[in-house]
């Protein structure tokens, strides 16, 4: 029999305390197993183990966290069944953080450990424990390389180099320009901060950990990285590696050599006993939210692991979310901006007078249309548009409505000219379409997509090249020629010096979508594009006025920012305050809220009708409840998954629904 880890109490046998790889919330806990004595020299922490389960007499999987000598138990422990595999792979400090980030989010640690531990590799864990054996019967030291800290450059009087010597904390805001590497590449100047930063940290003899939205920066910064330090030194962790190579990067990562370990949000959970630095680049990207459970953003995984390990922490990006904005305001980051010489030359459209009113409300106004034929004749030209494919939308011709799919009510799209229309959200083909509200047979497209304003485009500049670069055609580089390149937000590619000039259409349609941060996203893929351009190109925000443009045009982002958050604060939304969203049977969500604590409660919204789940209400409390007002709602969490057990001499269970919770939700207000 198995039982949680509590009091010690003297035991004549090893005790493994097991973390049992499961989703049920109740076995989030470590659990004593008895080490049989054939085992007693292979059982160390971090392996993986095969333990026996109170019911049925299942074997689960699990990992060794600590081997004792006590236990707490009373009577006979179980036995470890067998052991999975010798290689180390759950390192303590990966455990440590995993533990504390499902705390704080309510979570389960197993859960954050199938993030942070790839699936066994046999092959690869053989190849690596036999040249780790081979290198100890040897006798022979291994060197590593030396790595000489670079200067930061780009910023006034190395404060960046300060924060990492130091171990500080800072929220960066990226020079928006390109550099070109001595290969002859080109990468965004942040990237190369990042290597800059990442040489301090190996300098000194100790870890370096680089978290990135996706592949594209991924790319950069390792271009960066080749740049500055030998590639034995460099590691790449991410999802979009195969099982065997991100299983081999882990393994290396837990050997004594000082590393840079780069990768997506996941790299933030790699295994680094000496770890120095933490950046984490454009943490406002939706890519750094975790889809799964118990859905911890990157952010918050590298301020809990900057508190567990006391490292220096960087927050870079080229526009600031509110999330790193309040943690300035608390002085809990330090606050570092980039030389004045490399602010971009923005113009906002708005902010001009037409001379032919009908220009004015173009898709494409003349002082655009200006700008880029005089810069294409010298290069590429950028043009950002909200969305790919011909047309965005499509409505009926008859009533205007959204044409919707006859099969699952999603919005139809065209994604070429003369293409069939067809469901964005199954795919289906809208052959014999008919309009739901008015029997209307013809549809008519509303907006325009990269793919059209590439057509339009490729007839006002006859004999430039047009280059469409979207989800589904995804371009990373461009040359140096001249061209049109239509990108959608996100997409776009680097091309050698810069772009030439820069157009940032659909403005209005991108702040229009329902967000609660749908204007700190816009200033971000904003400011993106305009960090792609050549030193001093014009770089034109079409269709945009107000306070949101004139942050862009003087490149005072931080400021909006800072506005951004202090309405937040009225209204209590997030980040001003951490919410949590309830989800689950209308008994089961009422008791949950009935056993928060006094003055939490009064910040319940809901509950309100959900959908074959239930009911959902919102929970807004301060930053200070947050530990209390996740273990109330873990316990009920459990409590209401012990109570679907079926009944003895029953078919079926009791039908409960499940309770589910989410943490900081970064649109908790929408569906």
């Amino acid at each position: 029999m198995t039982v949680p880890v509590a009091s010690e109490r003297p035991s004549p046998r090893a005790v493994a305390r097991v973390l049992v790889e499961s989703p049920l919330p109740q076995l989030d806990r470590l659990f004593d197993y008895a080490v049989p004595s054939h085992l007693r020299d292979d059982v160390v922490p971090g392996i993986r183990v095969k333990v026996p389960l109170r019911s049925a007499g299942r074997i689960a999987d699990g990992f060794v966290v600590e081997v004792a000598e006590s236990s707490a138990h009373g009577g006979e422990l179980s036995e470890v069944e067998a052991i999975v595999s010798t290689a180390s792979v759950l390192a303590p400090e990966v455990y440590a953080l995993a533990r504390a980030v499902a705390d704080r989010a309510g979570g389960s640690a197993s859960d954050v450990l199938r993030l942070a531990v790839p699936p066994r590799q046999a092959r690869v864990e053989k190849q690596v424990l036999a040249a780790a054996t081979a290198a100890a019967e040897s006798g022979e030291t291994v060197s590593h390389p030396v790595v000489v800290a670079s200067e930061v450059t780009g910023y006034g009087a190395d404060q960046l180099a300060g924060i990492v010597a130091a171990r500080g904390r800072a929220a960066v805001d990226a020079v928006p320009l390109l550099d070109e590497l001595p290969d002859g590449s080109w990468v965004g100047r942040w990237a190369v901060t990042v290597a800059q930063l990442a040489t301090v940290a190996l300098a000194a003899g100790e870890n370096a950990i680089v978290a990135v939205p996706d592949h594209r920066d991924e790319d950069q910064v390792l271009r960066a990285l080749a740049a500055l330090l030998p590639a034995e030194s460099v590691v790449r962790l991410d999802s979009k590696q195969s099982n065997a190579d991100r299983y081999r990067s882990v393994l290396r990562a837990r050997g004594d050599q000082p590393l840079v370990l780069v990768g997506n949000r996941s790299v933030l959970l790699a295994p680094s006993a000496r770890l120095g630095l933490i950046v984490v680049f454009d943490d406002g990207d939706p890519l750094m939210g975790e889809p799964l459970s118990p859905y911890v953003h990157a952010r918050d995984t590298a301020l809990v692991r900057q508190s567990q390990q006391q490292t220096a922490l960087v927050f870079l990006g080229h526009a600031r979310s509110t999330d790193v904005q309040r943690l300035v305001e608390i002085g809990f980051l330090a606050e570092v901006r980039p030389d004045p010489r490399y602010q971009p030359h923005v113009v906002p459209t708005s902010q001009q007078a037409a001379q032919d009113g009908f220009a004015a409300q173009a898709r494409i106004p003349s002082t655009a249309w200006t700008e880029a034929r005089a810069a294409v004749e010298h290069g590429p030209v950028l043009v950002q548009v909200a969305h790919p494919g011909f047309s965005p939308r499509l409505a009926c011709t008859e009533c205007g409505d959204t044409a919707r799919c006859t099969r699952c009510g999603g919005p139809l799209v065209q994604r070429a000219q003369g293409a069939q229309p067809a469901c964005s959200w199954c795919g289906a083909l809208a052959v014999g379409w008919r309009c739901s509200t008015c029997e209307g047979t013809a549809m008519k497209s509303v907006g325009t997509g990269a793919s059209r304003t590439a057509d339009e485009l490729g007839k006002a500049f006859p004999g430039v090249r047009v280059i469409v670069s979207d989800g589904s055609r995804q371009v990373t580089h461009v040359d140096a020629e001249p061209a049109i390149v239509v990108a959608t937000r996100g997409a776009e590619p680097i091309a050698p010096g810069g772009y030439r000039a820069v157009l940032l259409l659909d403005g209005e349609r991108m702040l229009a979508r329902e967000s609660l941060r749908v204007a700190e996203d816009c200033l971000r893929w904003w400011a993106n594009a305009a960090a792609l351009a050549a030193r001093r190109a014009p770089i034109v925000l079409v269709g945009v006025g107000g306070a949101i443009a004139s942050s862009l045009a003087t490149w005072e982002l931080a400021r909006y920012a800072s506005g951004e958050l202090a309405d937040r604060r009225e209204l209590r939304f997030p980040p001003a305050v951490r919410v949590a969203t309830v989800t689950g049977g209308v008994e089961t969500v009422a008791r949950a809220l009935d056993e928060l604590p006094e003055g939490v409660r009064k910040e319940t919204l809901g509950p309100v009708d959900v959908p074959d789940a239930g009911v959902r209400a919102i929970v807004r409390f301060d930053y200070a409840s947050g530990h209390d007002v996740a273990q109330v709602l873990r316990s009920q969490v459990i409590r209401a998954a012990t109570e679907r057990r079926k009944a003895i001499g029953s078919r079926r269970g009791r039908g409960l629904p499940t309770l589910r919770v989410r943490f900081d939700d970064v649109e908790p207000f929408t569906d």
